[in-house]
């Protein structure tokens, strides 16, 4: 019979990609959690996210990233910041990608600079749900030919098809070492914190056009007791406009926003949630660094 390995192994793990290809669905497949907001709007995620899973003597530690994009605002430089930040010093990168015909511009600067910097790379072709196997293997063959990667996975983070793989595929990376974290423990995100991002990602689920990327979301006060957690949160927006929109006819936006919020929550933290929410304008608050840090989203993250 074979010896099991019981050393204790971990590593950070980055996880990469442009906008809406499904890194941060895929980062709550991986952990079996929702920690990250999650929207068909692209720059859903705006700092780093670290997601931790421990399998037996090996912990995973998921870095979910801003998808990489040209930025046009303060904060959008903040976001890619981020991404340069989480990708020092992690033992693997995993690339997300939809199938596609050719590599993308952004893709093909990321590929190059990981090389350069000697990570190895994981190609990830997300949503195979939604391609035939032809558009899969095109792509497959497309990268594989130009790049030298560790590893190709085809999955569909939405169903879960495939993303065990992940976990097969990143093993030999990680490094003996004693974990940075608890067994039990799925994210260093404060409570805090997971409570914005499911709120924000109500907001950009049931908002329209141009009105989610103008939106921030701030918890003042979270009250927490064995049987209830109470929760006041202050919506960010930068029009009076979007506002009233945000608000709805007799408050019914918001009433929505709540509710849908604390069905989420209350599966997350196993206790009755109550969720108290506030909109207040800030013009142009993604391109003021004060009121920036204000929000918490700090320079050097």
């Amino acid at each position: 019979m074979m010896k099991q390995d019981l050393t204790q192994k971990t590593g950070f793990i980055a996880l990469v990609g442009r906008p809406n290809v499904g890194k941060s669905t895929l980062l709550n497949s991986l952990l079996g959690e929702k920690i990250a907001a999650v929207s068909r709007k692209p720059q859903t995620t705006r700092t780093s996210i670290t997601g931790i899973l421990t399998k037996g003597s090996r912990q995973y530690v998921f870095l979910d990233t801003p998808g990489v994009h040209k930025p046009r605002t303060k904060l959008g430089d903040m976001m890619m910041k981020s991404v340069g930040t989480a990708t020092t010093d992690v033992c693997l990168v995993l690339l997300v990608v939809e199938p596609l015909e050719e590599i993308h511009p952004i893709e093909r600067e990321l590929l190059d600079k990981f090389g350069k910097m000697n990570v190895p790379v994981v190609l990830l072709i997300n949503k195979t749900d939604l391609y035939s196997p032809e558009n899969i293997i095109r792509t497959i063959d497309v990268f594989s030919k130009e790049y030298p990667l560790k590893a190709v996975i085809p999955l569909s983070a939405k169903t879960g098809d495939g993303v065990e793989i992940i976990f097969e595929e990143a093993e030999p990376f990680l490094e003996e070492a004693e974990w940075f974290f608890p067994s039990d423990m799925i994210t260093d995100q404060p409570e805090r914190t997971i409570a914005g991002e499911i709120i924000r990602e109500k907001l950009l689920k049931l908002l329209d056009k141009e009105i989610p990327h103008g939106i921030a979301v701030v918890i003042e006060d979270f009250k927490e007791s064995e049987k209830l957690i109470d929760i006041r949160a202050e919506i960010y927006c930068e029009k009076a406009s979007h506002k009233k929109i945000i608000i709805g006819r007799d408050g019914a936006m918001l009433k929505k926003v709540g509710s849908f919020a604390r069905e989420d929550l209350e599966a997350f933290f196993g206790v009755h949630v109550n969720i108290n929410l506030w909109v207040k304008v800030k013009e142009n608050w993604r391109d003021n660094e004060m009121l920036l840090n204000s929000l918490g989203f700090k320079k050097d993250q």
